[in-house]
């Protein structure tokens, strides 16, 4: 049995990035969630899913609803990469809505990711505007972490991302070997 693999669902390139680092870490091989196949995923002992947060849901975590009747057994955790900066509260809010059923006790990690909205499609840049729109008529003091992160990168190319992010779950998975 070959000992882990990385699934990984990038947008914008944070998560793939996110990705590369924890393969350079653990050694493990590396494949875009849209192109893994089961039969294959099956051969690994650990399974590593990475994926960007889209208006509350996180890319490529699909695979492990469709498939988590297989991978029950194997050592699975979710690295989920977001603009925001870490907030408890969200974060578990996050995990509430998409850990569910069988997937409710993988361990999850969080990473901070990278704004462009040069990068982003017509449809997320226009949806971000309007929700900035939105915020704008609101008082300042009452915006929660994820509502001051999307205003103050308006117009901006910010990167966040961070290897020290990954150190939950590389000591998680040190833990679990």
């Amino acid at each position: 049995m070959k000992k882990g693999i990385i699934l990984y669902q990038s947008k914008y390139g944070a998560t793939k990035k996110y990705a590369e680092w924890l393969r350079e870490e653990t050694g493990y091989d590396c494949v875009e969630t849209p192109k893994a196949v089961l039969h294959e995923i099956l051969q690994y002992e650990t399974i590593i899913l990475c994926g960007g947060i889209y208006a509350s849901g996180i890319a490529g975590l699909s695979f492990l609803k469709k498939n988590i009747a297989y991978l029950k057994d194997k050592k699975t955790a979710v690295f989920c990469v977001g603009a925001s900066p870490y907030d408890e509260k969200a974060f578990q809010e996050l995990k509430a809505h998409n850990m569910t059923g069988g997937l409710k006790d993988i361990p999850v990690f969080y990473g901070r990711g990278a704004w462009d909205e040069s990068r982003m499609s017509w449809k997320d840049r226009t949806l971000c505007r309007l929700l900035q729109k939105s915020l704008a008529k609101k008082d300042p003091n009452t915006y929660e972490p994820w509502m001051k992160a999307l205003m103050s990168a308006a117009g901006q190319s910010c990167d966040w991302t961070d290897k020290k992010y990954l150190l939950p779950l590389l000591d998680c998975q040190n833990r679990r070997m």
